[in-house]
C-alpha cells in the first residue's frame, strides 16, 4: 500500500469514517458513494471549524503588548499568517457547505 493511500486512511480514521469499499459493478458516484463523500465533507468541515475556534482562543492567550518592537512585530506576523490560513479556510468551509447541501 502506498504512503499517501496509508496516510488518507489514517486522515479518514481519525474522523471516524471508513474508507468506502465499492461494489462489484457499482455505478460511479451512487446513493451510497455520495453518503460516504458528505460524510468525509462534514467531517472535514467539522475540523476546520475546531481549527478556526483554537486560532481565536490562541490569539487571545497569546495577546501581549511587548516592549520590544521586535517582539511585537513578531507576534504580529505570527497573528497576520494564522489569519490567513484561517480565511483560507473560511472558505474552503463555504465550499465544503456548498456541496453538502
Amino acid at each position: 500500500m502506498s504512503e499517501l493511500k496509508k496516510k488518507a486512511i489514517g486522515i479518514l480514521a481519525i474522523a471516524g469514517v471508513e474508507p468506502y469499499q465499492e461494489k462489484p459493478g457499482e455505478e460511479y458516484m451512487s446513493p451510497e458513494q455520495m453518503a460516504h463523500f458528505n460524510q468525509i465533507l462534514q467531517a472535514w468541515r467539522n475540523q476546520l471549524r475546531q481549527e478556526v475556534d483554537r486560532t481565536v482562543h490562541h490569539m487571545q492567550d497569546e495577546a501581549a503588548n511587548f516592549p520590544d518592537p521586535v517582539d511585537r512585530a513578531s507576534q504580529e506576523e505570527e497573528f497576520s499568517l494564522e489569519l490567513r490560513n484561517r480565511d483560507r479556510e473560511r472558505r474552503l468551509i463555504k465550499k465544503i457547505e456548498k456541496n453538502i447541501n
